[in-house]
């Protein structure tokens, strides 16, 4: 099984791309819908989230308001950085057992993870191929504040919300140096579709390569670059 991850700054189009690999028959793993799933009440990493961030930021039913959290965490670093030491190793063992689960039923499975902090977490090393998606800074920031009307799925943040959020990761030109595939995010749907097929195309081909020799030999090689 080839083993992809697909990262980008925020508002980059992070989302169409994995809609489209997933359309073109890829197994997706979102690690945002991981880590949300995490933090709901019961789950492994509720009752530390609450611990260390107050009842504050809960709904009056008990459920995590990720608003709120939000809002706490990218106006100040120190923060996101606790909350991303208790959500991010819980979400790369649900990974990881996602992963081997659809090892066993497809070996020759496209496996793909979606995930915003991807290099940050120091996932990239076991993946065979990084793909980033790339668009222009003022893109980002108009994707960012643009409100959610006429059919435009914008995130209604203030201009100040949208740059602590960019602030918050890692330059995307940085990503984008550590890419082996990027797709260009900035042009029309259409021309974001073409460049995923092609990039579908490479990953069956990598999928064949890969398969004929030992998984270790292909992980030490992915280390190497």
């Amino acid at each position: 099984m080839l083993r992809v991850g697909l990262t980008g700054g925020i508002a980059t189009g992070k989302t169409t791309v994995a809609a489209i690999l997933r359309e073109l028959g890829c197994h997706l793993l979102d690690d945002d819908k991981i880590a949300h799933h995490l933090i709901e009440r019961g789950a492994a990493a509720y009752e530390d989230v609450v611990r260390e961030f107050g009842r504050n930021i809960l709904t009056a039913d008990g459920r995590v308001d990720r608003k709120k959290l939000g809002a706490i965490v990218f106006a100040d670093p120190a923060r996101l950085a606790r909350l991303n030491a208790i959500v991010h190793p819980r979400v790369l063992e649900t990974q990881d057992r996602e992963l081997d689960a659809i090892e066993r039923a497809d070996p020759h499975a496209i496996a793909v993870v979606e995930a915003a902090l991807l290099i940050e977490a120091g996932y990239a090393s076991k993946l065979d191929c990084l793909v980033v998606t790339w668009c222009t800074p003022e893109q980002q920031l108009a994707r960012l504040t643009q409100q959610d009307a006429a059919g435009i799925a914008g995130r209604g943040l203030t201009l100040e919300q949208a740059r602590q959020r960019i602030a918050a990761q890692m330059p995307n030109e940085e990503k984008r140096r550590m890419a082996d595939e990027v797709i260009d995010c900035s042009g029309s749907l259409e021309h974001t579709r073409e460049q995923v097929v092609a990039l579908v195309a490479k990953l069956k081909n990598l999928e064949v390569e890969q398969s004929r020799q030992p998984r270790e030999v292909t992980q030490n090689d992915r280390r190497k670059k």
